[in-house]
């Protein structure tokens, strides 16, 4: 992919979507019981908006690693 300022900012948009990811997983895990609602909520939101912009980018011919969303499965990691 160029090096356009749409390139650039679909890449860093999916590394710190991913980033807040994987975080939302971590704090799902440790959250009380009073917080495991919203936490498994959150979780829900990033494992929809990592599985659309992965899907979104094979329709549109794009890399995965391009849109900084390589090395994360949503079904894997975020569930």
């Amino acid at each position: 992919m160029k090096s356009s300022p749409e390139s650039l900012y679909l890449l860093d948009l999916g590394v710190l979507l991913k980033e807040i990811a994987l975080r939302a997983k971590t704090e799902a895990l440790g959250a009380s019981e009073d917080d495991r609602g919203f936490a498994l909520g959150r979780l829900t939101a990033m494992h929809e908006v990592i599985s659309l912009m992965q899907q979104q980018a094979y329709a549109f011919g794009l890399e995965v690693k391009d849109i900084g969303l390589d090395g994360i499965s949503p079904e894997r990691d975020l569930v």
